[in-house]
């Protein structure tokens, strides 16, 4: 069966905003979601097919690709990590990398993400809700890789508390109903109404704890950072999020990159711009001049006769991929600068200059043109 167009599948517009998106979604995952269709696969496969939507519609990249090239483009995108979306990403693969959107909405309340799946015999289990983080680093840390020691405050289970096993549904989490029908007795199961599916009540909450016997703990996480990460990356550290009441599952902590400008360096992808400024001397006798570099400086030679707007390639000394595909370069732009004022004996001097036939301008093929430049720097 043909895929529906995900903007179809959220009842959204083409150009809906992330926000619009995120709405869209969660209303579905709340409508379809497995604890409110228990034993529906029709609702689980909305389910999963509202999550694929939203896993495209909601990154940027993806959804660029989606809008230029439809389902075609999705080859390997779409839930890419974990078999695809729909046909072999599971329940819990889906609460993993969505559950905190969930909110409270299924008994997450107090910032947990929702049941991260369930224990044996059936048993619910509660997953703690990710945090988000943003951490800056400079071109200089970004090119080395850096590790950082982030202050975060995360739900825990408060010291004292206790639970007990439930006595409705003696910690299975389900409770059995038998049915007289015309065909005989029909035995169903139904979510514990006294425990909510988890198999376990709370018997002792300490003062300040919350409704789950949580509180909010100062903590620290040594994030290791790779080298070659770019703005917007998003790193995932497993189990570092809030903790899931009740002996639950922890949610993760979700660390967005954010990159500090440079001072004299732009970045592009991998590659480092720098735009150099020499003087009319300089270009017409030739110079030596120093590169700023992420690790230092690095001296460059100027030929005699340098062009304005010539382009020089330092090799090796921009930025790393982060998939270890090798290094950028650094592109050194010179442009030749022109004075805007001077007085009277410059002035007679360059007049001189202009009936000189040195100066006059006679480019030949081996010139380059801009375009020919931009070409070459990209190839």
């Amino acid at each position: 069966m043909a895929k529906r167009d995900y903007y179809e599948v959220l009842g959204v517009s083409k150009n809906a905003t992330d926000a619009d998106i995120k709405k869209a979604y969660r209303k579905l995952a709340i409508q379809y979601h497995p604890d409110k269709n228990p034993d529906n696969p029709e609702a689980e496969t909305k389910f999963k097919e509202a999550a694929e939507a939203y896993e495209v519609l909601s990154n940027k990249e993806k959804r660029q690709r989606y809008d230029q090239f439809g389902h075609a483009g999705m080859s390997g995108a779409a839930g890419g990590g974990r078999g695809g979306f729909g046909g072999g990403m599971s329940m819990d693969d889906i609460f993993e990398q969505f559950g905190d959107i969930f909110g409270g909405a299924f008994g997450g309340g107090g910032g947990f993400g929702g049941f991260g799946g369930r224990g044996g015999g059936g048993r619910r289990v509660f997953k703690g809700s990710n945090l988000r983080v943003r951490v800056k680093l400079t071109l200089e840390e970004i090119a080395n890789g850096a590790t950082k020691k982030l202050r975060i405050k995360r739900l825990v289970p408060a010291e004292g508390l206790s639970f007990s096993t439930c006595n409705t549904c003696g910690g299975r989490g389900q409770v059995n109903r038998v049915t007289n029908t015309i065909l005989g007795q029909m035995q169903t199961a139904s979510t514990c109404p006294t425990c909510g599916g988890l198999g376990k009540t709370l018997d002792k909450k300490p003062a300040g704890a919350d409704e789950h016997g949580m509180i909010r703990k100062d903590d620290v996480v040594e994030v290791k950072i790779p080298a070659g990460v770019a703005e917007g990356m998003q790193l995932k550290v497993s189990g570092k999020g809030n903790a899931g009441p009740l002996d639950g599952v922890n949610g993760d902590l979700l660390v967005q990159i954010e990159e500090v400008p440079h001072d004299e360096l732009q970045r592009d992808g991998q590659n480092l711009h720098y735009e150099l400024y020499i003087s009319i001397p300089d270009a017409v006798l030739g110079t030596k001049v120093d590169i700023p570099t992420l690790n230092g400086k690095a001296r460059i030679k100027l030929d005699a006769g340098t062009q304005s707007g010539k382009i020089l390639r330092l090799r090796n000394k921009g930025l790393p991929s982060v998939e270890s595909y090798g290094t950028g370069d650094i592109l050194v732009h010179v442009n030749v600068w022109t004075p805007k004022h001077m007085d009277s004996k410059y002035k007679k001097m360059f007049e001189e200059m202009q009936e000189n036939e040195a100066f006059q301008p006679k480019p030949d093929r081996s010139e380059k043109s801009f375009f020919d430049k931009v070409k070459e720097m990209f190839s």
